[in-house]
């Protein structure tokens, strides 16, 4: 077994590269290829999927949707492999964190949702379905993106209990916690009855 100093650097090396590849913006890449201008000026001026398809563009919010769960789950996948699950989970993790705080814009992100959606397949696809399916009947029934994302925040850590996934659920708490925080104003428009539908400008 290596020595604690060592297993806790080589977490931290993981936690650096999984917040460096989140802090990778799948808006910002797939507005720059579709020459859709600065996503800051549109809609809610946000970078993630939801606000891409506000330019119209459907195989842009596509591409960002892809692109935004896929780095979350590819670095999970890849620590996973080389340094085993804990390594997994903190990458992983930290690549939530970099797309919501990324280095590259300023600090200033997306929400997460399909970074923490990709995480959960990656990590856990029991899991990752279970919230895939609650966000699409939330969409559905309100066609809401953000009560979608929250609905599907508020269950992941039942799912993770009773999918037999208990060595997740400390870091199921964190990412739900983050979810609600990166969508507190949203919650503000939910409850006034302001929040926008999905496609509407």
């Amino acid at each position: 077994m290596p020595p604690i100093e060592t297993s806790i650097l080589l977490l931290i090396l993981w936690g650096v590269v999984g917040y460096l590849v989140g802090s990778v913006s799948g808006g910002m890449a797939m507005s720059r290829i579709f020459n859709l201008g600065n996503l800051r000026d549109i809609g809610s001026g946000n970078i993630g999927a939801t606000n891409v398809l506000r330019t119209g563009n459907k195989k842009a919010a596509f591409g960002t949707l892809v692109v935004d769960a896929a780095k979350g789950a590819l670095i999970a996948l890849i620590a996973w492999g080389i340094s085993g699950e804990d390594a997994a989970q903190v990458a992983g993790f930290m690549a939530f964190v970099g797309h919501c705080y990324p280095v590259f814009l300023g600090f200033k992100g997306g929400k997460g949702v399909a970074t923490f959606l990709g995480l959960l397949l990656a990590l856990a696809w029991p899991v990752g379905i279970a919230c895939c399916l609650t966000w699409l009947v939330g969409a559905a029934l309100t066609r809401i993106s953000s009560f979608a994302a929250i609905f599907a925040a508020a269950l992941s850590t039942i799912y993770i209990t009773f999918l037999g996934q208990g060595q997740m659920l400390i870091m199921g708490v964190l990412l739900t916690l983050l979810v609600f925080w990166r969508h507190r104003e949203n919650i503000k428009r939910l409850r006034a009855g302001t929040e926008p539908k999905i496609g509407q400008k």
